[in-house]
């Protein structure tokens, strides 16, 4: 995997672009650094494709410092997540969580202790079936969930991440005097920006030195990856409801939806950025992806009865997010823009490119099948 892609230019075409980046990403010998300088909301690099199931494996150094933020995570349109998060002000600690449709539970959490983070690389990795999150690191097993455990009987329903997800890779700053000061207290205080790493480099940041993604290769859903793209057919959500087929996933301008992916084209046919770029499909931001940490509006949490989400590629497919499911009548979901506090803004112009080749080097991304 070699580009990137702003997210102000990206439409949901993944043959041209690996990642959808908001923010600021520097290649420096084998490695690609996320940055975060002063008066930003750091970095996040979203995968263009998604993966329904699978495993995922990333090698990287976190950042450091109070109220950074470092983040490895798989998230869905619906907010199903699987989360391994890193406080800089602990740097002997990974952080593990899971949602399902960004409903905040607090007893999800879980950590796992290992050797400083900053100093040394560490491969994280998830291993997510139908049935089980596994969290690794090192290839040591630090943390199981089964799905059997999340049953949740007032509702009746497994509250489990079942749909399709991005792979999102971010640094951002938890510890901002405008966040909740459940969020600030989470990061152990406010970002000190005259740290060492700030003075030093002008910003702080993570390191990763590589990325595997494997995607689950089910003969039948759920987890199935056949087609070039995922869809829904009901308002529910649920791996039930997911249609791995063959819509068409690419937007013709940022106005168009997964209902009218048309939507502001230009007479010319050719699709423009326009002053809606921040509402791109597939980066809702670095930052949890639900209320995670005690903050009224820090989350954005979705609601699934309110058709809320967009398609997505599945594994093996080529184009991305914003669909609707063929059919009569479908209850299609359309693409939830809503961006997280720490992540709400578009990238500036300056950061309006593609990086391709050499460039990104430092990143390699197997796609390949995991055999039941």
């Amino acid at each position: 995997m070699d580009r990137i892609t702003s997210k102000t230019k990206y439409l949901g075409d993944s043959s041209k672009t690996d990642w959808v980046m908001d923010g600021e990403a520097v290649a420096i010998g084998d490695n690609v650094l996320l940055t975060m300088a002063e008066s930003t909301s750091g970095t996040v690099l979203a995968s263009s494709t998604y993966m329904w199931y699978g495993n995922v494996k990333a090698t990287f150094r976190t950042s450091r410092g109070q109220g950074v933020v470092t983040a490895f995570i798989l998230l869905s349109d619906i907010k199903d997540e699987i989360d391994y998060e890193f406080v800089g002000a602990d740097l002997a600690v990974a952080q593990t969580n899971f949602y399902w449709q960004g409903a905040p539970n607090y007893k999800n959490s879980a950590n796992i202790t290992l050797s400083n983070t900053f100093e040394t690389y560490h491969e994280y990795e998830i291993d997510w079936t139908p049935d089980s999150i596994t969290w690794k690191v090192d290839g040591q097993t630090g943390r199981v969930k089964n799905r059997l455990d999340t049953w949740n009987a007032t509702a009746n329903r497994w509250d489990y991440p079942q749909t399709p997800a991005r792979v999102q890779l971010s640094i951002w700053p938890a510890g901002l005097s405008s966040n909740g000061q459940g969020t600030i207290d989470w990061a152990g205080g406010l970002v000190n920006w005259d740290s060492e790493d700030v003075k030093e480099h002008g910003y702080y940041y993570t390191a990763f030195k590589s990325v595997e993604i494997s995607c689950y290769n089910a003969k039948s859903a759920p987890g199935t990856n056949k087609g070039k793209s995922y869809t829904y057919n009901k308002a529910e959500g649920t791996n039930d409801t997911v249609v791995d087929g063959n819509g068409d996933t690419v937007l013709s301008s940022f106005l168009g939806t997964g209902t009218d992916m048309k939507a502001g084209a230009a007479a010319s046919g050719s699709a423009q950025p326009s002053s809606t770029a921040q509402t791109i499909p597939g980066l809702t931001g670095a930052g949890p992806g639900s209320n995670a940490h005690g903050d009224s509006g820090s989350g954005s949490g979705s609601n699934p009865g309110s058709t809320n989400t967009g398609g997505s590629d599945s594994g093996s497919g080529s184009t991305d997010t914003g669909t609707n499911d063929a059919g009569a009548n479908p209850k299609t979901f359309i693409q939830d823009n809503t961006a997280s506090n720490t992540q709400n803004n578009a990238a500036p112009a300056s950061q309006e490119k593609v990086l391709k080749g050499s460039v990104f080097a430092g990143i390699v991304a197997v796609v390949a099948m995991m055999a039941l």
